[in-house]
């Protein structure tokens, strides 16, 4: 307090001198009509460009919140879209009662790892078995295919990303369903290779590449890429399409887990369906 009456003695003829140019403005300000409304346009323009930066900080502080509400209502609406269900056709005496039954649901995930330099790379989401999931799920995103969960802990799970030498996918054009086999050949992350296409079938570069039925991991015409580029050896009948991956692997964050809901069921029949050939 001593501190403070030594500076206001010290300098009382300069805050004299400041609170009576205030006072000489405020004035003016009232008994000017210009100034006045000068004055009032200067202060709400100010007001304004402090409110906008706050409210620039705030959508900044709560981007977080944000993004993980958009990527949990994506994965509602994901579970309403018409290839999350499939349709049971049941003809009893001549009537037809078409059922639709859920078969794909989706959890929301957080990237928390992730590798793109390596020949074999991996994610690693925050979602594990108490989030219910398990090993073989697809992970995909609003872009396209991930990857494939590996291991599984109880608040963890890797990703065997599309980036890794042993990932093999199911892979058709969308426009005529020719279907093939899609790789990564271990250097561009941002392209890979579709094989086991006939010479016979017809396509164009920017043709779109999508996921087939044929896979329990991944529900049917997830995106994969566009084509890039292809080329068809000398005496071979098949081509070497590159594939523009839609997915930046690059800057991940959040991600869809595939929870086929059917799965266990189509595999079981599968599977007794080859021993019983033995």
């Amino acid at each position: 307090m001593k501190n403070l009456f030594l500076f206001l003695y010290r300098n009382n003829y300069s805050i004299i001198f400041f609170l009576l140019e205030i006072l000489c403005l405020a004035l003016i300000i009232r008994n000017n009509n210009f100034q006045n409304a000068s004055a009032f346009n200067s202060s709400n323009k100010i007001v304004g460009s402090v409110m906008e930066v706050v409210n620039y900080m705030n959508e900044y502080i709560n981007l977080k919140a944000t993004n993980k509400n958009l990527a949990q209502e994506n994965a509602r609406l994901r579970s309403l879209m018409p290839d999350a269900y499939y349709e049971s056709n049941v003809l009893r005496n001549s009537v037809s009662d078409t059922i639709k039954h859920q078969q794909y649901s989706f959890i929301v995930a957080k990237v928390i790892n992730n590798s793109m330099a390596r020949r074999n790379n991996y994610l690693t989401l925050d979602k594990g078995s108490m989030q219910g999931v398990k090993p073989e799920m697809g992970v995909i995103t609003s872009q396209g295919v991930v990857g494939i969960i590996k291991n599984v802990s109880a608040h963890y799970c890797t990703v065997m990303s599309m980036l890794h030498k042993d990932m093999r996918i199911s892979a058709k054009f969308k426009n005529n369903n020719y279907f093939g086999s899609l790789a990564w050949e271990g250097t561009d992350p941002t392209i890979a290779v579709l094989k086991d296409i006939a010479k016979h079938v017809v396509f164009k570069t920017g043709d779109t590449v999508v996921t087939t039925s044929y896979s329990a991991v991944f529900p049917e015409n997830i995106l994969i890429g566009t084509v890039a580029n292809a080329d068809i050896k000398p005496g071979e009948n098949f081509y070497n399409i590159r594939i523009k991956l839609s997915t930046n692997f690059s800057n991940l964050t959040y991600v869809y887990v595939v929870d086929n809901l059917l799965k266990s069921e189509q595999r079981k029949l599968e599977e007794a369906t080859v021993n019983n050939d033995h």
